[in-house]
């Protein structure tokens, strides 16, 4: 894994050199043996920005150099690195470096450089993860869905706000509909904004239960079906959410490199299997859909 994210960046630098031409993510993937939707969200996990960002962020670092030069007008330089007018470039080079492409010219700065990323193997891995596989047939999780936006560190405060929001006569009769696995109530991401999406894109979080597939759906309940197949289980416990995140960071940094799966399109689902009273720890079972890599 480490030597295709290092490909991938190669990729990225080559598309410099000729802006016009596509990021070819399917084909790096083919030519490797896995998919594109796996090699974006492990390079997503362990960069810390999705892949979209990074090669946008390497673009205006370099063309940056060009603007500050001063040898060619900007007009020139948008269409040097693939954009057709100074409008939509200035748009660009001012979300990365805070500042447009005329007044960094005329007051070298200010500057955001994005230097070239280079993964590195390093031994880690000393603590064991709790994990099993199981193979699971279609089922449906069925509960109260809304529109938040992703955080990937700390308490996101709207996925509170959304399930404060429901009486607590609900949660137990959400309980009450539990009638597969994952048992229990469910805490379930989907319909993320691409598979390196980054922190602030939307996704679709629902808070539920999982029941078989053909099972009926209340009229005031939200519905996710979920294709049949193989879902790797880690089980975390400790500090909520900080166990849980660094269980999840864990996967991509130590479980996915090591073990001959990836990840397949699907929905994470979190079970908490038991909690303090406060919530201040936690002891969970985060769903990750796998299939052979």
């Amino acid at each position: 894994m480490i030597s295709a994210l290092n490909r991938l960046v190669d990729l990225v630098e080559a598309q410099l050199a000729d802006p016009f031409g596509e990021l070819d993510v399917e084909g790096l993937a083919t030519e490797l043996g896995t998919t594109g939707y796996h090699l974006r969200r492990m390079f997503s996990s362990l960069a810390g920005l999705p892949l979209t960002q990074y090669a946008r962020r390497r673009r205006m670092t370099v063309a940056a150099a060009d603007v500050v030069r001063g040898d060619d007008d900007l007009l020139s330089i948008a269409v040097r690195y693939g954009y057709g007018s100074t409008e939509a470039f200035g748009r660009a080079f001012r979300a990365v470096h805070g500042a447009g492409p005329g007044e960094v010219r005329r007051d070298g700065g200010p500057l955001r450089s994005q230097p070239q990323l280079r993964f590195r193997l390093t031994v880690e891995g000393n603590i064991p993860m709790d994990t099993r596989l199981t193979e699971r047939p279609a089922f449906r999780l069925i509960g109260h869905a809304a529109r938040v936006p992703l955080i990937h560190q700390g308490v996101n405060p709207h996925i509170q706000q959304h399930i404060a929001a429901l009486p607590q006569e609900e949660h137990l009769r959400l309980k009450a509909l539990s009638a597969t696995e994952p048992a229990g109530l469910l805490q379930v991401s989907d319909d993320l904004d691409g598979p390196d999406a980054a922190e602030g894109s939307e996704l679709t979080y629902l808070h539920g239960v999982a029941v078989p597939s053909d099972a009926p759906v209340p009229d005031d309940l939200d519905a996710i079906e979920v294709a049949a197949g193989r879902w790797a289980i880690f089980r975390t416990a400790g500090p909520y959410p900080e166990a849980l995140q660094t269980a999840w960071a864990a996967t991509a940094t130590d479980w996915f490199p090591s073990n001959p799966w990836r990840l397949r399109p699907g929905p994470s689902i979190v079970a908490v299997l038991d909690r303090a009273a406060d919530f201040s720890t936690a002891t969970c079972e985060l769903w990750l859909p796998v299939e052979p890599a």
